[in-house]
């Protein structure tokens, strides 16, 4: 039975600009030859850049790097002909990127509006998505702890892989997409016996039905949360308290 041929999945492996660290990745990688030598250039370790190469490697749908045997130096690694493809496309991208950004900016009188409509272009299953920028990033062994300040000055904590925070070249000041399922969020009129990583308050704007009861919570004028509740007593214009664990917490650029 023939094998069907696969393709190069372009718009699915180029979510973000030029900039991006995995890119960045290849590219060192197309000239040094070598993935030792790439995750150096890039500031990141062996297994970030690895990691950066499956994940494209998975969003492309073809394999994006051979292995070279022999040679002076015992071998190394190359770009195969989709992964340069990818590189060339990236390049046409992000200087349609930058000029898209500028047009923005001149068109628009409010600053954040560039930002707020290129994050339109993710589609995602997860209910509450917020901008936020980075406050503060904390690494123990293999992990991550980075705090983020949304625009009402709400602050949320979220658990993340060390090499994930190199490929993000998370720092304070960079701003971020915010991910996290409806059904990952907790609801009650009481706060939780034990101290969540993220605690929040709000007055309920709307309940369903249903039980468990799907409930909006209004965490300031501009800030609104989905999460489901057990308790059949909590009403519109309730305050109620939201918690959800840090690892439920996905984080990208915009």
């Amino acid at each position: 039975m023939a094998t069907a041929k696969k393709t190069l999945r372009v718009s699915q492996a180029l979510g973000h600009a030029i900039t991006d660290k995995r890119l960045q990745i290849l590219r060192s990688l197309s000239k040094a030859g070598s993935i030792s030598q790439a995750a150096r250039d890039a500031g990141v370790s062996y297994k970030a850049a690895w990691q950066a190469i499956d994940t494209l490697s998975n969003l492309s749908g073809v394999a994006l790097v051979e292995k070279v045997v022999g040679g002076a130096g015992g071998g190394g690694a190359r770009l195969t002909q989709a992964g340069q493809q990818l590189l060339d496309a990236a390049q046409r991208l992000g200087t349609a990127r930058k000029q898209l950004m500028v047009d923005m900016q001149q068109s628009q009188s409010h600053q954040a509006m560039p930002k707020a409509s290129l994050a339109l272009t993710f589609r995602t299953s997860m209910r509450n998505q917020f901008l936020a920028e980075v406050t503060q990033l904390r690494r123990v062994g293999g992990l991550a702890w980075v705090t983020v300040e949304l625009p009402d000055s709400t602050q949320l904590i979220a658990k993340i892989t060390r090499e994930s925070a190199q490929l993000l070249d998370l720092q304070a000041g960079v701003e971020v997409m915010v991910w996290c399922k409806a059904t990952a969020v907790s609801m009650s009129l009481e706060p939780p016996v034990a101290a969540p990583a993220n605690l929040l308050s709000g007055k309920v704007k709307r309940k369903s039905r249903s039980e468990p009861a799907e409930i909006s919570l209004q965490i300031s004028p501009n800030l609104n949360l989905i999460g489901f509740a057990q308790h059949p007593g909590i009403k519109s214009g309730d305050t109620v308290y939201a918690f959800f664990e840090d690892s439920s917490l996905v984080l990208a650029l915009v």
